[in-house]
């Protein structure tokens, strides 16, 4: 079992810049993919980022390239969601999630919310313009 405890959520104005937290703990593979997903009302839930956190290996949907990255440090077991240039459009409750590596591979559904195992209850991030 994983347990995940995402932090770090808030206001801010376009243009700004948050960083989010994913805190994960219990028993963990060594070889694991974490994913940022994110939900705006009345919208699917959207891949943000996957991370192969072995190597840091990170993978951005096209619509935050550029703007967020994804730093870790693993002797605390945290990713780092970091948001810079913040747009209203990115206004949504943010997730992490976990799941296992091949996720997170060139290619790989790093994407896709149902081949993540645990999830953490998320944390709202507001943009205003």
């Amino acid at each position: 079992q994983v347990q995940l405890v995402e932090s770090g959520g808030g206001s801010a104005q376009a243009g700004g810049s948050l960083r989010l937290s994913c805190a994960a703990s219990g028993t963990i593979d060594r070889r694991i993919c974490i994913g940022w997903f994110r939900q705006a009302p009345g919208k699917p839930r959207e891949g943000v980022t996957g991370v192969y956190v072995p190597d840091g290996t990170a993978y951005l949907a096209d619509s935050v390239k550029g703007r967020f990255t994804v730093p870790q440090d693993n002797a605390k077991n945290t990713v780092y969601l970091q948001m810079h240039s913040l747009k209203p459009e990115d206004t949504a409750m943010y997730y992490c999630a976990a799941g296992p590596f091949p996720i997170c591979t060139s290619g790989g559904p790093w994407n896709n919310t149902v081949r993540y195992n645990y999830w953490g209850q998320g944390t709202q991030v507001t943009v205003s313009s």
